[in-house]
């Protein structure tokens, strides 16, 4: 291992408060107070310790200098009470990094070094499996310390060390053990947070689980995600408020190793920035295999930039620019659209899943732009599963009005054609498009209410002129969708398939992550075109957009 650097920053006493990635720092208002001894202690009992894999195998757990400052800034950092400022220690940071050794470690210290008498650490992961990692990272960390394995005893068929001093145990847990209350929580260690599938684990384990303990410790350790709607999201967005300065809290830690979303991947220099370990734990000629292999198929960029640089990514191939559809929030007044010609569109999917309804307004004048009117309808009996499923706040965008809820655990198709049926009388809805699977009965039904229904095939045919004409008026500000939280959260969904003329259609990758509502505006904004001003298209003046 290559010789450490000099930590001479560590006298500025930051208190772990820096975005690393960025070289900026931000100084506490709080006055920040370190105990040396504390931090000497913690760093003595890892060094004693033992690497577990690799080249590194059997060699002393020589610190990192990011190793080192996370470890002296979280154990030396005290209250005038002489008890430990941070409860909550937050290290997000690529892959290979070498979080599971430090992790490990940290645990150990918790079980053995802390002089916690009955204390009780957990490790905590989003299955077994991951959690256990972690675990037998610790277990060969014990079997190769003499002095730690005549104190510590495993007990491998419950995922468990016993410190026998101070009769402490070192516990593994996963996400199905989130009904585990009335811990008495010492240390928690969570491994990829980011992999949790629901914030029940998380929750548990940190509210009132330490409370009877003077200085609990949660270490949480991950590299990024793609799920914003995630307990990792939350956290990380906690992290990133605290290092700019928009928010404080004094017990909480954050470190990002990380380059911002729009910093330019293929830079060596921010592979550098991202991952401190470079050069020691992963070598450079790696990662630029895994960059050049990431380059040649555009599948991989996105895990590319997700674990080796530490971006939160959303998927594979990314559509729908967010930024310009940001800009697209102007209000829109439904009240002033009264009596308005517009167009509808109607995606059921299915009978337990959410129906999206989209009105498209026209511009009337040269400079208005395309007025979007978005409804959402998903069955009352089934949020609190999906969101928990899906962990997707269907609760609270009912709460807010952007999203309706039909009685019972499955849609309440009466009730919709009820709600279209009294939009009519207040908007002039010219035609209403739809996609012909499973909306055969209520099609009807809206016929014979005076609606003129459009069947809208969902092929490369028919969805690529309107979608490829979607993302025109977005990047060109001609939208307006008034900052519709669920249909935000459909738009981002959207990844395309195209064909080999180059016509696209939208399409999701995952089953919970839903685009009903890009679908029905897309139909809608179709439709809307075809009618604009005249009985003209703008297909048929224009012709089609190939982007």
């Amino acid at each position: 291992m290559r010789q450490r650097r000099t930590l001479s920053f560590l006298s500025k006493n930051i208190g772990g408060t820096e975005r690393l990635a960025d070289n900026k720092i931000i100084v506490p208002e709080k006055k920040i107070i370190t105990n040396a001894t504390l931090a000497d202690r913690a760093v003595a009992f890892i060094s004693a310790l033992k690497h577990t894999k690799g080249e590194w195998h059997g060699k002393n757990f020589e610190l990192l200098p990011w190793q080192e400052k996370v470890v002296r800034d979280v154990f030396g950092t005290v209250k005038e009470n002489g008890y430990r400022q941070y409860n909550t220690a937050y290290i997000e940071i690529p892959k290979k990094q070498g979080k599971s050794e430090l992790a490990a470690a940290v645990a150990l210290y918790l079980l053995a070094g802390d002089g916690e008498w009955g204390a009780e650490v957990y490790g905590c992961a989003a299955d077994r499996q991951q959690a256990s990692i972690v675990f037998d990272v610790a277990c060969q960390m014990v079997e190769q310390c003499p002095a730690l394995k005549k104190r510590i005893k495993p007990v491998l068929s419950q995922k468990r060390l016993v410190y026998t001093p101070l009769n402490s145990f070192y516990q593994v847990l996963s996400a199905e053990s989130y009904t585990k209350h009335g811990l008495n929580v010492h240390g928690v260690v969570f491994d990829e947070l980011h992999a949790q599938p629901n914030r029940l684990l998380y929750d548990v384990m940190t509210h009132g689980s330490g409370d009877a303990r003077k200085q609990p410790l949660f270490f949480l350790i991950t590299t990024a995600g793609t799920d914003r709607n995630s307990i990792c999201w939350e956290v990380h967005q906690k992290a990133e408020d605290i290092l700019a300065g928009r928010k404080n809290d004094p017990t909480f830690y954050p470190v990002i190793y990380g380059i911002e979303d729009d910093a330019d991947w293929s830079d060596e220099r921010n592979w550098y920035k991202a991952n401190p370990s470079l050069d020691v734990t992963v070598d450079v000629e790696k990662l630029r295999a895994a960059y050049q292999s990431a380059k040649d198929n555009p599948a991989e960029e996105n895990l590319f930039r997700q674990l080796r640089l530490n971006q939160w990514v959303k998927q594979s191939v990314r559509w729908m620019p967010m930024d310009a559809w940001d800009k697209c929030d102007t209000l829109v007044n439904p009240e002033t659209l009264i009596g308005r010609e517009c167009y509808g569109g109607l995606d059921l999917s299915s009978s337990t899943d959410i129906t999206a309804f989209v009105l498209v307004f026209p511009p009337r004048e040269e400079n208005e732009p395309y007025y979007i009117l978005p409804y959402f309808w998903v069955p009352e009996d089934t949020i609190d599963l999906r969101v928990r499923r899906d962990h997707v706040p269907y609760d609270v965008w009912k709460a807010q009005g952007s999203a309706m809820a039909t009685e019972g655990n499955v849609i309440h198709y009466g009730f919709i054609e009820q709600f279209i049926t009294e939009l009519g009388t207040k908007y002039n809805i010219k035609e209403i498009a739809y996609d012909r699977w499973g909306a055969v009965q209520m099609s009807q039904d809206l016929a014979d209410a005076g609606f003129t229904i459009v069947p809208f095939g969902q092929g490369f045919k028919d969805m690529s002129p309107p979608t490829k004409e979607l993302m025109k008026l977005v990047l060109e500000g001609r939208i307006a969708h008034g900052g519709n939280a669920p249909l935000r959260w459909m738009m981002d969904n959207i990844y395309v398939r195209t064909d080999p003329a180059g016509n696209i259609k939208p399409d999701k990758e995952k089953s919970t992550e839903r685009i009903d509502g890009a679908v029905a505006t897309i139909m809608a904004l179709d439709r809307a075109i075809r009618h604009q001003g005249s009985d003209e298209s703008v297909y048929d003046s224009r012709g089609l957009l190939f982007i």
